[in-house]
């Protein structure tokens, strides 16, 4: 059920259990006023939206568990939530207010810093760019970049197995964390943060929470792996004939260099139009237009300009190819960070575009271009006038896929079911994940049904029955 907190404040949990949480958390570790529980009821995206009577806001690991105790007792569900900066509807309650809301807000100590393990061990209310900004006081790098990183907080980066633009070299978050501590649904701490690269010493437990969007446990600290920061740096932006070309374009950089190609951002024509025409500050690089661009980014441990002859030598040969039809090197950080704008702004102009409808998916790097030109063309025949806005990372096959409804199609969001289907058939048909990073949450829970092989849902259904038999923590997200 849809309920607008604004108009309707439903509370289906007995005062005495309220009563119970109040005490466990403190005067400081709760709220129950309407205007400040709105806010965390209501997704900022797809409008994803419930109720819940209380907000809970523990500040250490003990309050976490007693919450949890109490609520296992009850059977009180939980919705845990991290930064509220999620895609898919995991985070917000439904609408009957029998839900309470567990904020890891409070919790932003970073616990310890192991230089000689690269490690750092953070609780899970620390925002993100706080934990980057920490690690590069250290000379090192923690490689999670995404657009939220302002406001995410690293427990929910956790718990949706996060990715973003670096995942070509550092990989997602599952490769970024070696321990972690959680408060399973029965008020139990598991306490497994060893920053250890090697633990042959049975199942990776940690492996089942990362991911689970909390429906498994609590998330309450972990231990992040650092990396060596780079310190020289070279972005650069290039115009391709299409998706086939810069696929070529990227296995020429990974030969060129190796290793050290951070980022292969791809985006169409259309993500400099909108950017240009509704974000300030985006600017087109190239004197003429093309139809496909790529964003590089080569990042190396040698003396600032090294690595620079490297790329513009791939970058030349790729033009004697035909693979590179114009291009340009960022000359400085403004440049560089002007360059990553373009790419940083295509969310914010997309939504000037009037309805769409948004699709994270995956696919292998050998079939990007084929998928995107096979969705457009299905979509285009569907929807004549429709408008395809796609762009990703090209470098681990991760394509938002992003169509606009034609021009004064008030009511193209209404045809998400439709379009959701013709997209993901295809992605289907090339071996692919509807939901590459953001997750399946309540957006993507009965499509998975239809996409995953039955053993996979039966053996997750297995899992959580296993982990959580009363169905407390974040239901009817996932499974």
């Amino acid at each position: 059920m849809s309920v607008d907190p604004l108009q309707a404040r439903p509370c289906g949990v007995p005062e005495e259990v309220l009563a119970r949480l109040r005490r466990a958390v403190g005067p400081q570790g709760y709220t129950e006023a309407p205007d400040e529980i709105a806010p965390l009821c209501v997704s900022w995206r797809d409008n994803w939206r419930g109720w819940t009577p209380m907000v809970l806001k523990p500040a250490t690991t003990e309050e976490v568990a007693e919450v949890v105790r109490i609520c296992a007792e009850t059977g009180t569900p939980i919705v845990p939530q991290g930064g509220n900066t999620g895609m898919t509807g995991a985070s917000q309650p439904h609408g009957q207010g029998t839900e309470i809301i567990l904020s890891t807000g409070r919790m932003r100590k970073i616990r310890a810093v192991d230089l000689a393990n690269d490690t750092i061990t953070v609780e899970a209310g620390c925002i993100l760019a706080e934990i980057q900004a920490k690690a590069a006081e250290l000379n090192r790098l923690f490689p999670l970049s995404l657009g939220a990183e302002g406001s995410c907080q690293i427990g929910g980066n956790l718990s949706t197995n996060a990715g973003g633009v670096q995942v070509l070299r550092y990989g997602n978050m599952r490769n970024l964390v070696l321990g972690l501590e959680v408060v399973l649904p029965d008020g139990r701490v598991w306490n497994g943060l060893r920053g250890l690269r090697k633990d042959n010493t049975g199942y990776d437990l940690k492996q089942l929470f990362i991911g689970a969007e909390g429906t498994l446990g609590i998330v309450t600290a972990a231990v992040l792996r650092l990396v060596p920061r780079p310190s020289d740096v070279v972005t650069a932006f290039a115009a391709v004939a299409d998706a086939a070309a810069a696929t070529a374009l990227l296995g020429r950089a990974r030969e060129a260099v190796g290793e050290q190609v951070t980022s292969f951002e791809l985006m169409q024509r259309i993500c400099l139009d909108i950017g240009i025409a509704y974000v300030p500050g985006v600017a087109d690089p190239l004197p003429e237009r093309h139809d496909w661009y790529v964003l590089i980014e080569i990042g190396g441990q040698g003396a600032p300009g090294t690595l620079r002859g490297q790329v513009e030598d791939f970058l030349g040969a790729a033009a004697e190819a035909g693979e590179v039809l114009d291009a340009t090197i960022a000359a400085s950080e403004a440049q560089a960070a002007a360059l990553w704008k373009i790419r940083e702004s295509i969310p914010e102009a997309q939504n000037h575009m009037g309805p769409s409808v948004k699709h994270d998916v995956s696919v292998p790097v050998s079939k990007v271009g084929r998928f995107i030109a096979e969705a457009s063309a299905a979509l285009e025949s569907a929807y004549p006038g429709l408008r395809v806005v796609a762009f990703g990372h090209l470098g681990d096959g991760n394509i938002h896929f992003n169509p606009a409804g034609p021009l004064g199609d008030a009511g193209f969001y209404g045809e998400r079911a439709r379009v959701n289907r013709i997209v993901h058939d295809i992605v289907a048909g090339l071996d692919g994940s509807i939901s590459a990073e953001h997750g399946l949450g309540r957006l993507r829970r009965e499509e998975a049904y239809l996409y995953k092989p039955a053993v996979e849902m039966e053996l997750m259904q297995r899992i959580k029955q296993a982990i959580d038999p009363a169905n407390l923590m974040n239901p009817g997200k996932v499974v």
